[in-house]
């Protein structure tokens, strides 16, 4: 069993009085310590590895594909059939072409054969159990390994921030859908001082709370923001409408888990004046990229995982600006592997070297989630970014929300600021989107009181309904 989790959940249970001073003790342990033996072993590889050549991080990955897989077959029943069914041995995949041998897992795949997937060499102790957001749709439960999970994660994550001057011990504010008990009362925070942070609510972000916000953050002091991109866009939007300067100490925006659009982007470092550093992963730990110093192409961590990136007809896509699905296999996940994983997750291609010398393959951006995609009138697919922040006016129009249902139709929800008639609102929107959407897709607009956020504080700009797969769709030229 893992001590330092079963630490954590007994401390957990004690009343907050007691919680809160240990805490303050543990969190002056230094955080590699902390963390332990297999957090400072993955840290220190990062710190050579990020710069090894293209072949040392080929050779890298062909190893842990190779332990993976032996690992697989002996331990997961799941994927013993599926070697077997095909006539395959782990040691047939002699390269990373050789995983194309292996099918595509799915999210479906997954949660008909749960109980199959499980590495039989874990015992139940070691495993926990847990669920995307489901922002594709139906969240998707699976196991981890307890404690060792995260403190593999860590390493990456903190050598990601290190690249925009993030230190593990500095101080943030987090803006990412905690529940936060004392809220109802008025105080909209919570500091963690094990993290260094003080924990924001996203389900509070007011006209009349932000200035509440607003001074916290100024007497805090915060190194960096980690947030959701759409709950620091409020915070931003209402800085800039009101002229509010810029938190002098933070240097850096550190945004995960949704699409950061480029308007989103030009808004926070206008707003801020810092850096934006934006990086790509998800619950299944089985992909994780983000941007670096020089440039905001994200950097495919070729220890974390193989990554391909595949067109509709599951061929890989090569060149230059090109679409494809992410496909991901993992070398964190020995509990339950996720190999060739079908994200449902869309990336452009690039197959530029970016000056800051790192040699990792890149995305030249991660273009969303499949259900973040509209879905035109001929059966094409635009990306969601196109059309959403084109509204230039933001004190006629509060808040919008797409919803579609059908192909080629989209409701757009509008909360307008009072001072506008609806039909002003009505017609100042259409006007916009139809010029960018016109004779694609019809649009139908109805102003509302209030958009609700999701149950874990995100803000969706839309609903797609539709079941969108990247391989029934056409690419919208």
């Amino acid at each position: 069993m893992d001590l330092y989790t079963d630490l954590k959940e007994f401390a957990l249970s004690l009343p907050y009085s007691v919680q809160q001073p240990l805490r303050y003790i543990y969190g002056a342990i230094p955080l590699p310590v902390r963390l332990g033996k297999v957090f400072r072993e993955t840290y220190a590889l990062l710190q050579e590895s990020q710069w090894w050549s293209r072949e040392r991080l080929e050779k890298y990955q062909i190893q842990q594909v190779s332990k993976l897989l032996h690992h697989a077959y002996e331990n997961v029943p799941y994927y013993r059939n599926v070697f077997d069914e095909r006539g395959l041995k782990p040691q047939d995949i002699q390269n990373l072409d050789d995983l194309r041998k292996l099918p595509y897992l799915t999210k479906e795949i997954i949660r008909n054969n749960l109980t199959n997937m499980v590495a039989s060499n874990y015992p139940k102790s070691r495993l926990k159990y847990v669920t995307t957001g489901g922002t594709s749709g139906i969240p998707l439960g699976f196991y981890t390994e307890r404690g060792m999970a995260e403190t593999r994660e860590w390493a990456f994550i903190l050598t990601q921030w290190a690249r925009v001057g993030i230190k593990p011990d500095d101080k943030s504010i987090v803006l990412r859908g905690n529940i936060i008990s004392s809220a109802s009362k008025g105080k909209f925070w919570e500091y963690k001082p094990v993290e260094k942070s003080l924990i924001m609510s996203s389900y509070h972000l007011t006209d009349k709370n932000l200035p509440k916000y607003i001074e916290k953050i100024r007497e805090f002091k915060p190194d960096f923001i980690q947030a959701y991109p759409s709950a620091i866009t409020i915070l931003a939007r209402f800085m800039k409408e009101h002229n509010i300067a810029p938190f002098t100490t933070v240097k850096a925006t550190v945004h995960v888990s949704e699409n950061l659009y480029p308007a989103q982007r030009q808004l926070l470092e206008e707003t801020f004046q810092c850096r934006v550093f934006d990086f790509y992963g998800h619950s299944e730990q089985a992909v994780m990229a983000g941007w670096c110093e020089k440039s905001t192409y994200y950097h495919i961590f070729s220890e974390y995982g193989v990554v391909e990136l595949v067109d509709r007809d599951g061929n890989r896509v090569n060149g230059e600006d090109e679409m494809g699905e992410i496909v991901a296999t993992g070398f964190n996940t020995y509990a339950m592997p996720f190999i060739r994983y079908k994200t449902g997750d869309l990336a452009t291609n690039t197959n530029a070297k970016c000056e800051c010398g790192r040699n990792y393959s890149l995305f030249k951006s991660v273009d969303g989630r499949l259900r973040e995609f509209i879905v035109t009138n001929e059966g094409s697919l635009i990306p969601f970014s196109t059309p959403l922040f084109e509204i230039h006016d933001w004190s006629k129009v509060r808040q919008i929300q797409f919803l579609q249902d059908v192909p080629g139709e989209i409701v757009l929800l509008v909360v307008r600021d009072p001072t506008y008639s609806v039909n002003e609102i009505q017609e100042y929107v259409l006007r916009l989107f139809k010029e960018r959407l016109g004779g694609q897709v019809n649009l139908k607009v109805e102003c509302v009181d209030h958009i609700p956020l999701t149950e874990r504080g995100k803000y969706r700009y839309l609903i797609q309904k539709l079941p969108v797969d990247f391989a029934d769709y056409s690419n919208r030229e």
